[in-house]
């Protein structure tokens, strides 16, 4: 499954999230810091997407109350809602 989601609070504009029976297959950033985005992209393809929402949300950037992982924790919880 493709799902586009739309990060709010972060840098990132947009995060493009493909699942497939509850692994994630690919996941791309628009905007944002484009290494960082890149590496974690790289580390969860193949990872449970449970395994990964567990992982990544609640994580903080700066004084924000939220992270560019922690916006992907969220677009993967919609892609398990579906």
């Amino acid at each position: 499954m493709k799902y586009a989601y739309i990060p709010k609070g972060v840098c990132s504009r947009r995060i493009d999230i493909e699942t497939e029976n509850g692994k994630i297959v690919d996941v791309q950033f628009t905007g944002g810091c484009h290494g960082n985005l890149q590496g974690i992209s790289a580390l969860v393809k193949g990872m449970d997407v449970n395994e990964a929402i567990e992982r990544l949300a609640g994580i903080k950037c700066g004084m924000k109350k939220t992270s560019c992982p922690d916006q992907l924790a969220e677009g993967l919880k919609q892609t398990v809602d579906h």
